[in-house]
């Protein structure tokens, strides 16, 4: 047994499992928008392609990050599927189908070849049908104190370690694409999904899933970022600086959300 590579492996996983954990448990007490603001940080991509930068060079991480546009643009559509499903149907059948697409999806993205600009074409395309309908489901109000069940943080803990294992396991032999797959694979859009649906019903996860849709575009501008530069600045700026780009664009949508309820409510922001 390779001891070098298993144990800080398992280190990984250990780490962005509590990560994850910890930001999920903030979901659930902040309600669908903040939640949904919380759930597309890249606190699972994050440190998925931070143990793929320790593993491979620059060259890795660019062409990566440029499948990886691709990729988030077939999460949205996962979005947009589960909560449609949601509405009527229950916990397996939504999240099942929203997969079953989302595979389709990207079984259809990685067969293209693709560049910065066709990729970021279709990142347009896809967010101008998504955003209008995504309105529609993102209206519900959470329950202020959703029933919790014991195995809830070890289930969200493993679905993490589980996608941090495979994204090191799938850069080390399979390559940028199928790594790019992994890392951003809906993994806490999907564990969101699995405890809350059961706990708050459908319409209500849904909602926590439909607000996150304007949040993913803050994905394509540090995928981006990190294509262009992960060769000319180094893996290690780069990706601090795509973190950066992430953060900063859902703390503008939460901004202006704050300026648009003060401004409904004739409370005049503060400067």
């Amino acid at each position: 047994m390779d001891v070098s590579f298993w144990m800080p492996l398992v280190m990984k996983m250990l780490t962005s499992a509590a990560i994850v954990v910890a930001a999920s448990l903030v979901v659930e007490r902040s309600g669908p928008f903040l939640g949904a603001m919380i759930a597309t940080l890249p606190i699972s991509a994050g440190p998925a392609y931070a143990f793929l930068a320790l593993d491979h060079d620059s060259d890795f991480i660019a062409t990566s990050a440029l499948a990886g546009l691709t990729v988030s643009a077939a999460t949205v559509i996962y979005m947009l599927v589960y909560a449609a499903v949601a509405q009527r149907l229950g916990v397996l059948a939504s999240v099942g189908s929203a997969l079953a697409v989302w595979a389709i999806a990207i079984w259809g993205v990685l067969k293209g070849q693709w560049s910065l600009g066709s990729a970021l074409t279709l990142n347009m395309a896809v967010y101008a049908v998504a955003i209008p309908l995504a309105r529609k489901f993102s209206a519900s109000a959470m329950p202020v104190s959703p029933r919790k069940r014991a195995w809830d943080i070890p289930f969200r803990a493993a679905l993490v370690m589980i996608v941090v294992g495979v994204t090191v396991v799938a850069g080390r032999t399979l390559g940028p694409s199928i790594a790019a797959v992994a890392a951003l694979a809906p993994v806490v859009l999907m564990s969101l999904a699995l405890i809350l649906h059961p706990r708050v019903g459908g319409v209500a996860a849904a909602s926590v899933v439909a607000n996150g849709v304007p949040g993913m575009i803050g994905f394509v501008g540090a995928l981006s970022l990190l294509h262009l530069c992960a060769v000319r600045l180094g893996t290690a700026v780069s990706l601090i600086l795509a973190l950066g780009v992430s953060i900063g664009w859902n703390a503008s949508l939460i901004a202006a959300r704050r300026w648009r309820l003060l401004h409904r409510a004739g409370i005049r922001p503060s400067a």
